[in-house]
């Protein structure tokens, strides 16, 4: 789903009801904040009134269905009253009801746009690890990460697109995240068979790129995942780029700063371990935009469990790498 900045609501839509209504079909990847953007229809209140002329239609609250044709909102002119400006917001019902709303406090990430995947989802778990008798599965707690992270970087003003969606998880504050299979790719079902999955999330997030690259000057993929090693390896964070790839290096030796940066102020005298290296890795030699991987740690290790049970630790890691993501967009845009 593209994602378009709201202004914050002051006053309604007061819509006429001689109003003609315009329709439009979605082409393929998008929700219905971009739909609407590409119709030239920004607003909270517009997005609203979207759901309510096409109640019926919808399949759920976020997700369109190629082929359909869907009744637009009137224009501002077109018997209705623009909406004010202020305060600007995301809308992003995948953040879950509470955290919806995005206040876009900052605007260092303007003119950037990001793909935000998390590993794993759908039929398939992941690495399982086991703590105090519950289940840790990888998918879960690496889409809690991603969902925090993305909304950092739309609080700064990118453009996100989160390729692997729960439309009912948004982001959770527990310990132990329950698992379901409920994830797609973007709306589509996930496949089982490794190669197809790997496969389908590179095509959505090449399929954005094709477009994105004519408005954004600077566009990166991230994939988050938590890795599975003996219950003895405790592991810090590291990060993969593909080889060759020069910007994906420079993002992950940047983040690596970051993340020593960080543990010399909040762990001083522990040191950072983690590691930048190239790896043959499907998805970061398939990524139209540069990429970068991040194992978030090592599942089995009771050490490194609590970096991503505690939801505070989860949260730290979403703003650091928010923060050497900062740092690279504005490294690649200084020149």
């Amino acid at each position: 789903m593209r994602h378009i900045l709201l202004p914050l609501i002051g006053a309604l839509f007061t819509l006429s009801a001689t109003a003609q209504q315009a329709t439009d079909t979605p082409r393929k990847g998008e929700g219905i904040s971009s739909f609407l953007q590409r119709n030239h229809r920004s607003g909270r209140a517009c997005y609203r009134e979207f759901l309510r002329l096409n109640e019926k239609q919808l399949k759920g609250r976020d997700e369109l269905t190629l082929g359909v044709r869907y009744v637009l909102p009137p224009l501002p002119g077109e018997g209705e009253t623009a909406v004010p400006s202020g305060k600007r917001q995301v809308e992003e019902p995948l953040f879950g009801k509470k955290l919806s709303c995005v206040d876009v406090t900052g605007g260092s990430l303007v003119g950037a746009c990001f793909y935000i995947v998390s590993g794993h989802g759908g039929p398939d778990p992941g690495a399982i690890g086991r703590l105090n008798g519950h289940e840790l599965h990888e998918d879960e707690y690496a889409y809690d990460v991603a969902l925090r992270l993305a909304r950092n970087l739309m609080q700064e003003g990118a453009e996100v697109h989160i390729i692997i969606r729960d439309k009912k998880d948004g982001i959770r504050n527990g310990d132990y995240l329950k698992n379901s299979k409920r994830e797609t790719c973007m709306g589509d079902p996930i496949p089982l068979n490794q190669v197809e999955r790997l496969k389908q999330r590179c095509a959505k997030i090449n399929e954005l790129y094709r477009s994105d690259r004519q408005k954004y000057k600077y566009c990166r993929s991230v994939f988050l995942h938590v890795d599975s090693r003996s219950e003895r390896a405790q592991t810090d964070v590291f990060f993969y780029h593909a080889p060759g790839s020069r910007y994906g290096e420079q993002l992950a030796r940047g983040m690596k700063t970051t993340f020593e940066r960080k543990y010399d102020r909040h762990q001083p005298n522990r040191g950072f371990e983690g590691t930048v290296s190239g790896r043959n890795l499907y998805v970061l030699l398939n990524s139209a935009p540069p990429a970068l991987f991040v194992e978030l740690g090592n599942i089995q290790n009771s050490f490194d469990q609590r970096r991503f049970v505690i939801s505070d630790n989860r949260q730290a890691l979403a703003n650091w790498m928010c923060e050497g993501l900062i740092a690279d967009f504005k490294k690649c845009v200084a020149r």
